[in-house]
Formats: C-alpha cells, sequence, structure tokens
C-alpha cells in the first residue's frame, strides 16, 4: 500500500510540474508572438517608407538617415551590377577567343585540303601529258592520308585503275580512265 501511494504522490507530483511548464510556456509564447507582431510593424513601416511612403509622419533627422540608407544600398547594388556585368564581359571574351581559334582551326584545314587539292590536279594533269601511245604510263598520286599509289602499268594503266583498292577518289579514277 505504502509504494502505491508513493506512485500517486509521484505522478500527482509530476502532473504538477507538466501542468506548470505548460502554463509558463504559454506565457512565453504569448510574449514571443507580441514581439514578433511589433518587429513585422516596424519592418513593414521601413519598407513603405524605403519605398517613398508615410514619409510624412518622419522627422528632418529620420528622413537624412532614410536618404543615407538609400544611397548606401543604391552605391552596394551598382558594384554588384558592375561586378556582374564585368563577369559576362570576361566570360563573352574568352568564347569570342574559343570561337576565334576554332575558325582559324577550321581555316587551316580548308587551305590544307585545297592545297592537297591542287597537287592532286597537278600531277593527274602532269601524268596525262607526259604519256605516250609507244610508252607505258606511270603515274604517282597521293591521297589526302598521305599514301601514294601508282597508276597505269604494261597495260595503258587500265588493270591498276579497276583495282578496288585504288588510292585514287572516284572522280579522279573515271578522269583516269576516260583518257
Amino acid at each position: 500500500m505504502e509504494r502505491i501511494l508513493e506512485r500517486y504522490d509521484r505522478y500527482l507530483y509530476s502532473d504538477k510540474q507538466l501542468v506548470g511548464r505548460d502554463i509558463s510556456q504559454s506565457e512565453n509564447w504569448v510574449l514571443e508572438h507580441a514581439k514578433l507582431k511589433a518587429r513585422v510593424e516596424v519592418l513593414e513601416k521601413n519598407k513603405r517608407n524605403f519605398m517613398g511612403e508615410d514619409l510624412d509622419s518622419l522627422s528632418l533627422k529620420e528622413l537624412q538617415s532614410l536618404e543615407h540608407q538609400l544611397h548606401a544600398a543604391i552605391k552596394s547594388i551598382r558594384s554588384r551590377k558592375n561586378q556582374a556585368m564585368f563577369e559576362s564581359i570576361s566570360a563573352l571574351q574568352k568564347k569570342d577567343k574559343a570561337l576565334q581559334d576554332h575558325n582559324n582551326a577550321l581555316l587551316k584545314k580548308i587551305k590544307e585540303r585545297e592545297k592537297n587539292t591542287v597537287q592532286q590536279e597537278g600531277q593527274l594533269i602532269q601524268c596525262s601529258n607526259n604519256s605516250s601511245i609507244l610508252q607505258p604510263q606511270y603515274c604517282l598520286t597521293s591521297s589526302r592520308d598521305g599514301f601514294v599509289g601508282r597508276v597505269g602499268g604494261d597495260d595503258g594503266g587500265a588493270s591498276s585503275l579497276a583495282e578496288p583498292n585504288s588510292l585514287l577518289p572516284a572522280w579522279m579514277l573515271h578522269l583516269a580512265t576516260n583518257e
């Protein structure tokens, strides 16, 4: 029986503490709510003042302070805007340089291919100008890959031109077989 009474006293005491805590916590929440509500009202008033509204109630000193805050904010905004613009300009300059480098590389490749094409056409013309009816025609040609192939032979060039592994492009094979 004594243990039951002790347990009852413990539970009763703990319930009283919880109720006491709940009352003090609810009082704290009420105070906290009132503080936050007042803070929100001040912030809303400051926002309206920053927007140029409700300025009639401000004193000269408050207006000067507001003006100083606005100048500081504008200075900070302009500084950040300039920084963002410089970063954007820098990125665009890097992109421009990369595109110019890529363009120069492509122009170089085009010039090399034109040079190789002119050389191949020159070799084919030279080969056809040197041909003779009595002499078999031999002509060395180079491909874009740098391989050298032989066109011609004892049979007037027909056998090597018909080979599937010939290093000449198809349009050159067509010109050589028509001659």
